[in-house]
């Protein structure tokens, strides 16, 4: 009996029994199954329609012997509670799809290395052919020991010592590009509103902006933080707002910006003619803000399709001889929360 079934009732539904019900051969059951384009639509909702009335689900670990690929996607994630993070994963689900590869997502929640080591331990139980790693350096001490022998991995943080294919954002060119834009329309500094101390883009997003600072000769203000919820940016925001020489404040996302705007209101300091704000992330919530937010933009769907495209090529040509980087570039979108100082 074939091993491309399983059991239904008593039995076990095969390939033939669903070619039979579908007035079909069994290569083409076996050409739907594996997804290839080689069957007239109208036979492959036959063939379907088979599949559901008889229970038949194909063998996805006799397939990916078969055809030498699980035709699936690994995907482990430290967070999905920002919105940067949901559309790059997002993105990069739609990029697989696209190729033809479904997506398995992991999210790691362990803050400890031995909660790390467990979550590389069910990596060998993942019927993948690559993994998409978007976690902070610091989580990833054992990667190189704990990944499954033989799968590529795509990296989403140029820190990992190991890493020999790296996709990320400009993080630092963005933040810079916010820091020069409010220098240009003549505030003498920037304050800066940081995400979380333990996150990598809120320290490249602090580089940026101090090093711009520097270049130009300005005060470096000291940093408020937030979480990156807009609470969070506004209880941080109170003590710009309360700081009369804050004239020009960069946000590390749109959503503390927002909390910033309100705390901004509530001490009667205008947007932009009392301080001008600019955040990053270039959301659709920002633009909505009253008034619409000038932010950084970055694109999350480049990045996505940039991730597996890097891992296909892994996959298909195995790992490249020296380290491979990609980092996609931002643009700064002006809008009207950004003006010249008052006065």
């Amino acid at each position: 009996m074939s091993d491309n079934r399983v059991r239904r009732g008593t039995r076990r539904v095969s390939m033939a029994d669903v070619a039979a019900r579908a007035g079909v051969s069994m290569q083409t059951v076996s050409r739907v199954a594996n997804g290839t384009d080689a069957v007239v639509p109208e036979t492959r909702q036959r063939v379907i329609r088979a599949m559901n009335e008889l229970g038949y689900r194909p063998n996805s670990a006799a397939r990916a012997l078969k055809l030498g690929s699980f035709r699936t996607l690994g995907v482990l994630s430290h967070t999905l509670s920002t919105l940067g993070d949901v559309r790059t994963i997002e993105a990069i689900a739609l990029s697989a799809a696209a190729e033809g590869y479904a997506t398995t997502l992991i999210p790691v929640h362990a803050t400890s290395q031995a909660g790390m080591d467990r979550v590389f331990s069910r990596l060998q139980e993942l019927t993948v052919d690559a993994l998409i790693l978007n976690m902070e350096a610091p989580m990833l001490v054992h990667a190189a020991e704990m990944l499954p022998p033989g799968v590529p991995v795509v990296y989403m943080d140029p820190d990992v010592p190991e890493a020999r294919v790296i996709v990320d954002t400009d993080q630092a060119g963005g933040a810079r590009q916010a820091t020069e834009h409010l220098l240009g329309l003549g505030h003498r500094t920037v304050h800066h509103l940081a995400g979380p101390e333990d996150s990598r883009p809120a320290a490249r997003r602090i580089e940026g902006w101090r090093a711009a600072l520097q270049e130009a000769g300005r005060e470096v203000p000291a940093i408020e933080r937030g979480d990156w919820s807009v609470e969070s940016g506004y209880s941080a925001g109170r003590a710009l707002a309360a700081d009369p020489q804050c004239t020009a404040v960069f946000c590390s996302n749109d959503q503390m910006a927002l909390g910033l705007y309100r705390a901004l209101a509530e001490v009667g300091r205008r947007v932009p003619h009392d301080v001008s704000v600019v955040g990053f992330d270039d959301t659709a919530d920002g633009r909505g803000y009253a008034p619409p937010l000038t932010s950084v933009h970055q694109d999350f769907t480049d990045v996505g399709r940039r991730c597996v495209t890097s891992a296909l090529e892994l996959v298909r040509s195995g790992p490249p001889v020296d380290p491979q980087v990609t980092i996609v570039g931002t643009e700064l979108i002006v809008r009207a929360s950004t003006a010249p100082p008052p006065g």
